[in-house]
């Protein structure tokens, strides 16, 4: 069977006659948006059961039911691997979260430190804009968006197993880099567009948890880096091995 090209991601579960129903939302872009009429195909996953290629049973203007055919692709889990962020111009910060998404990010983090030029975020929005990245890459997962909170509120009581590669801009240039790293659940911190303070540097040094890495010889921006830091770990320890 062809795979389907419009994909959804649904909290139901799936699997072999499984009837799965649409909120509005859903019932809206698929038949509104998309056109798509009783009888068309659509790739649904819900982050545990893989990818299933469902039929259109019922369409209407506010809902709809889809059934489930057959599983197009087993469920692939990202790396253990979250990012830490500080939250930077609406459409990049966007942007970072809908390339962790696509990188293969496990869990998003968005921190408040020193220099954060943004003091709130909309969690829903971009947990929404994750759901959509994961849904236009051919993900089976989508990663969790985590409300905005302090960085040292977020390293309080931090699991020491999960190491952090910490994007230090103090080193760039510098010979610190990401070979040799162990394998193991790891995070990934980069800072805001002011960088972090000193205080910062200072305290996250002092955590055993805590490696501070450069990304080359140029200072990069907060999204830039993101993306960069994440490519490289994935090619040195994550899925793309």
């Amino acid at each position: 069977m062809e795979r389907a090209k419009i994909r959804l991601c649904v909290e139901h579960p799936l699997g072999a006659g499984q009837a799965v129903p649409l909120d509005a939302d859903q019932a809206h872009y698929l038949f509104a948006v998309m056109r798509l009429a009783v009888g068309a195909r659509v790739a649904l996953f819900n982050g545990r059961d893989g990818e299933w290629t469902a039929e259109v049973v019922e369409a209407g203007k506010k809902r709809g039911v889809l059934a489930c055919l057959e599983q197009a692709a087993p469920q692939l889990a990202p790396p253990d691997l979250w990012l830490l962020f500080a939250p930077i111009k609406k459409e990049r910060t966007d942007f970072i979260v809908e390339k962790a998404a696509e990188l293969g990010c496990a869990r998003v983090l968005p921190v408040a430190t020193d220099y954060t030029n943004s003091a709130r975020i909309r969690q829903d929005r971009l947990q929404a804009h994750a759901r959509e990245a994961a849904e236009q890459c051919l993900g089976t997962y989508v990663p969790e968006v985590c409300d905005l909170q302090p960085l040292r509120k977020a390293l309080e009581g931090w699991d020491p197993a999960r190491r952090i590669l910490w994007a230090d801009e103090s080193l760039v240039g510098a010979a610190e880099t990401l070979a040799g790293l162990a394998p193991g659940p790891w995070a990934i911190l980069i800072g805001p567009e002011g960088g972090f303070s000193e205080g910062e540097r200072t305290w996250l040094r002092g955590r055993d948890f805590v490696t501070p890495v450069s990304l080359g010889p140029r200072i990069l921006r907060a999204d830039t880096a993101a993306s960069a830091a994440i490519t490289l770990w994935q090619a040195a320890l994550g899925d793309w091995r």
